[in-house]
């Protein structure tokens, strides 16, 4: 496994070592691993892991266009697309050479479980510098959708794809100032947002009903307008804070200002984390998706190495697929296996 964060977002790479699960795409290889889902189980928890981490598996793709896919794992689940994750799997390839580098710019093709992901890379001396990376298309679902919140009371969100199904608060309207020593605090108001929002709205996508149902929180501040910089904060189920700029939230942050017009094709924004890290958005196009309006959306950003780890698994270890305990594992219960 070859460690990696985006933007300070872990997003691990497992290079070798597992055969790919059975399946016509990623998409159905994704839920072979989920129906079984003790690699992630390994992986993300501890003793191995933590909840602040992602994992990836690099598989082979079954279409000829593509260099390879890969499937996301995240705390809680196995999310259809991931923008950090994205940019951390095509660093990886490229700078330990499974996809040849190519300098100044590396283009290659990835199958997430969410469709194809085009990617161009900046590459320079061995390293990979920027991946910019061209997303499903997304849109939005629903604007300013009431919802009841748990200790929150009454409040407005955006409900966008991204990638992944978002719930979008407006952090004003919260009283957050999304700085660093709010982080327990959003994380706690997130994850009270996206249990509400799971229980009253409903939202499928048009061209796989099984990508259903809000998994993220976006706590945003007022957009700043095209070419600035807008800070956000994104909640991880189970409740804990995302380090990066989050590839997919901007994509439903810029498939919503699209659909209220405030952005067009061509037009750009950054949105920076809580931690002050960036990844920079633009609109390619306009597309249509099951019939309703969507966007093309770019992200770039860029990743780093950490480190390269071989994970083993005793015959006589009590933690085979680890172990949840709630002082690390936001709302967690103990949970063995």
């Amino acid at each position: 496994m070859v460690g990696c964060h985006a933007g300070g977002e872990i997003g691990n790479v497992v290079v070798g070592g597992v055969p790919p699960p059975p399946g016509a795409s990623v998409f159905e290889q994704m839920q072979v691993l989920a129906r079984d889902d003790s690699l992630r189980k390994l992986l993300l928890r501890e003793p191995r892991g933590s909840v602040a981490g992602h994992a990836n598996l690099v598989v082979p793709s079954h279409r000829s266009d593509c260099d390879a896919g890969f499937i996301i794992m995240e705390p809680t689940e196995y999310p259809p697309m991931s923008g950090s994750n994205t940019i951390c799997v095509a660093t990886v390839l490229l700078e330990t050479g499974m996809v040849a580098m190519r300098e100044p710019e590396t283009r290659l093709r990835l199958e997430a479980p969410a469709g194809v992901i085009e990617v161009h890379a900046t590459c320079r001396d061995g390293r990979c510098e920027s991946v910019e990376l061209t997303n499903v298309p997304c849109f939005a679902d629903q604007l300013d959708a009431p919802l009841e919140v748990a200790g929150l009371g009454s409040i407005k969100v955006d409900v966008a794809f991204g990638g992944m199904w978002y719930a979008i608060a407006d952090a004003q309207a919260l009283g957050f100032e999304l700085v660093p020593s709010e982080a327990g605090d959003l994380s706690r108001a997130g994850e009270l947002i996206r249990q509400a929002a799971r229980e009253q709205l409903s939202c499928t996508h048009p061209e796989n009903r099984e990508i259903s149902g809000v998994s993220v929180v976006q706590i945003a501040e007022p957009w700043r307008g095209v070419d600035a910089v807008t800070k956000n904060a994104v909640v991880v189920a189970p409740g804990r804070l995302d380090r990066s700029a989050t590839g997919t939230g901007l994509s439903a942050r810029m498939a919503v200002l699209h659909a209220r017009g405030q952005m067009r094709p061509g037009d750009k924004m950054t949105h920076a984390s809580v931690l002050g890290s960036t990844f920079d958005g633009r609109i390619v196009e306009e597309t249509t998706i099951g019939g309703r309006p969507a966007i093309v959306p770019a992200i770039r950003g860029s990743a780093w190495i950490t480190g390269i780890t071989q994970v083993f698994v005793e015959p006589t270890d009590p933690f085979p697929e680890g172990y949840v305990l709630p002082d690390t594992w936001p709302g967690g219960r103990w949970d063995q296996g």
